[in-house]
């Protein structure tokens, strides 16, 4: 049975964790937060892989206010990496904004990073550049491979743990020691 939004099935609000022997070196050591899963596919952004760019930087590109926020900005995935996502807290209406969950929201339109840019924006946040995306069936097939670990979200980890902590708090709320990863593990 395939995921849908509505389904039992569904990854939506879980972390994707990279197995040590997924072999996309694009992937080695990601978190991926999943904000879409459905019988069409999923969409998630890496949320521990920091660009060399911060978002006061990219205020500054726009013309708007922030240039002094010295915070990470992520590469979230190799899909149209000139494309800017926040994940944060709910608060304001902006004008792209879709629900992932009651605590999280997914926007992808200038007037947030121009709320962030006058501290009028969400309590929590962050910021990528690019998604990690999958077609029908195909993150099903990478999950059938232990390609990824999964586990169902927390907006602790996802908001207020640092960045370089994500990997390994994920995995410990899994319940795995990373040196205890093989790389032949069996199916049930």
């Amino acid at each position: 049975m395939t995921a849908s939004k509505h389904s039992p099935h569904s990854l939506r609000h879980h972390f994707l964790v990279a197995s040590p022997y997924l072999a996309d070196p694009r992937f080695h050591g990601a978190v991926i937060y999943l904000c879409e899963h459905s019988d069409d596919g999923a969409l998630g952004l890496m949320i521990n892989q920091p660009l060399d760019i911060h978002l006061g930087e990219i205020l500054e590109q726009l013309d708007l206010q922030g240039g002094e926020l010295d915070l990470p900005v992520f590469s979230g995935g190799p899909v149209e990496t000139e494309r800017g996502f926040v994940l944060h807290s709910p608060g304001a209406n902006w004008q792209n904004t879709a629900r992932v969950t009651d605590d999280v929201m997914l926007t992808t339109s200038r007037d947030i990073l121009a709320g962030i840019g006058q501290n009028e924006g969400p309590e929590e946040f962050l910021m990528a550049l690019g998604y990690s995306g999958w077609g029908e069936g195909q993150l099903e097939d990478e999950l059938g491979s232990n390609a990824w670990l999964t586990c169902p979200a927390t907006t602790d980890i996802l908001f207020r743990t640092p960045w370089a902590d994500r990997y390994s708090a994920v995995l410990k709320l899994i319940g795995i020691d990373l040196n205890q990863l093989s790389e032949t593990v069996g199916h049930a």
